[in-house]
């Protein structure tokens, strides 16, 4: 989440509130608290939230994301994120107190469950899951990895079951790296924790772009990040074919984060419209797989009311002399 949409939860909350609103109706059963990067150091290092606290964007955050919760039948997660002082300290000490900060933010407006996200070392996740699990909430635990493993070169697998050894009860994948990407890094965390005979729940929440030159940098070190990222998007078609990948490989918890609109969320729900029992409301006035199409004055418009039509399109870049294949930067700094 950018600076703009956290000093939106104070300036602005409708504008929150009616983003919130779209992914209800787009069939979201989780609303996530706008809380990425809330903590005080990170608040520090941007320099641009001086009369701001961390606690503050966190209580405003949870209000919000409960008031619309509760117009349907949602639960509400609250999320924290990597920090800063892992990066120049390792304090385990220093971190842990930053985590127990923002956590004890959440537990004062009694949010449902609990999520550690956007972490690429799993030293510093198994730290927030220790300080998290203490609430007595239920835990979530998403990487922002490769299937190469952390930052470290730990594999996705023994990430997996550092998690849930530390209490974790859903493990998986967000940011950084395309859905069917994630899929397959999940995939791995999932034999890892079936050789270590260890169970958890499996979550999978991607970028809504293809980032096929899959390296351990993921998408922000591509050329195009951040400003240039449209030309990458995925449609809802492309999202129909990950969801259906990601509910065949186990994992349950499927959503989506930088890139994903509320229309790819409907489409997750409507892909597995036969598992849950049900639509969402924002497919009332959508038909399924073009069917509104039907009723097109164009005869060729028309003919593409169908499933086939769309699953099988090879989209096009309209971009004559752009590469199907960007160089990304190696070594993600290092």
């Amino acid at each position: 989440m950018c600076f703009s949409m956290k000093c939106s939860l104070l300036s602005s909350p409708r504008s929150v509130r009616q983003l919130h609103r779209e992914f209800l109706r787009a069939g979201a059963d989780v609303i996530q608290t706008f809380t990425f990067y809330c903590s005080e150091d990170k608040l520090d290092i941007s320099g641009n939230v001086p009369n701001i606290t961390g606690a503050q964007i966190n209580e405003a955050a949870c209000d919000l994301a409960r008031e619309v919760a509760n117009e349907g039948d949602a639960l509400v997660a609250g999320c924290v994120s990597k920090t800063p002082c892992y990066a120049t300290s390792r304090s385990e000490t220093d971190v842990k107190a930053i985590f127990k900060k923002q956590m004890d933010d959440f537990l004062k407006k009694d949010i449902d469950f609990l999520i550690v996200e956007f972490v690429d070392h799993v030293e510093e996740a198994v730290w927030a899951v220790e300080v998290l699990k203490t609430s007595g909430k239920p835990v979530g635990a998403t990487l922002c990895i490769s299937p190469h493993g952390d930052m470290e070169g730990v594999p996705p697998g023994e990430c997996a079951v550092r998690l849930v050894r530390a209490g974790a009860d859903i493990v998986g994948i967000n940011c950084h790296l395309d859905p069917m990407t994630c899929v397959r890094t999940v995939k791995l965390m999932k034999e890892g924790l079936e050789k270590a005979g260890l169970k958890a729940h499996l979550m999978i929440q991607p970028l809504g772009f293809h980032t096929p030159e899959c390296n351990l940098g993921g998408y922000i070190s591509l050329p195009e990040y951040p400003f240039a990222m449209e030309s990458r998007a995925m449609t809802r078609w492309d999202v129909h074919k990950y969801v259906r990948e990601a509910y065949n490989a186990g994992i349950r918890y499927i959503g989506g984060c930088c890139g994903f609109e509320p229309y790819h969320i409907r489409a997750i729900a409507e892909e597995l419209a036969a598992e849950r029992g049900f639509l969402p409301a924002a497919s009332e006035k959508h038909g399924p797989w073009g069917a509104a199409l039907e009723m097109h004055t164009k005869p060729w418009v028309r003919a593409r009311a169908r499933r086939e039509y769309w699953e099988n399109l090879l989209p096009a870049s309209g971009r004559p002399t752009c590469p199907s294949m960007a160089a990304p930067a190696d070594n993600y700094g290092k």
